[in-house]
């Protein structure tokens, strides 16, 4: 579950939430527009499982469009799909390395202010520094 909260942060801060959002809405708004256009799409369910079909571009083909507007209606669920096929997960990944970078920068720096301090450190502090640095060296062989 953590990791569900960590992503709804990421989407919310970097402002794809709303974008998101709007996809779905977008979503729903075609569906109904297709249970009205297309003969073979009866209900909002048949219209919500077309759209997510043509969405996501997998075209089972159980259901198509025969009309011109429906095959319209369908050319911008499947743009806007892959638009957000697209977006949501590099806007992410993106966040996600900048938080590491500054994530990194911060320990980077914490590392050097005790450097600086080394002749006020205890001895515990000393010991501390020096697994890490062992640690540290580990981790750059790998």
């Amino acid at each position: 579950m953590k990791a569900w909260k960590r992503c709804y942060y990421v989407l919310k801060r970097t402002g794809t939430l709303k974008i998101f959002i709007s996809f779905l809405m977008f979503l729903c708004g075609a569906a109904a527009v297709l249970t009205v256009l297309e003969p073979g799409i009866n209900t909002l369910g048949d219209g919500l499982w077309y759209c997510f079909v043509a969405s996501t571009t997998i075209g089972f083909g159980d259901i198509c469009a025969v009309t011109r507007g429906g095959r319209i209606v369908t050319v911008l669920v499947a743009a806007y799909g892959i638009l957000m096929t697209a977006m949501v997960p590099g806007v992410v990944v993106s966040y996600y390395m900048e938080y590491l970078k500054v994530r990194e920068k911060e320990t980077i720096s914490v590392f050097l202010e005790k450097l600086e301090m080394l002749p006020e450190l205890s001895e515990e502090e000393l010991r501390e520094l020096s697994r890490r640095i062992r640690e540290f060296g580990h981790k750059k062989q790998d």
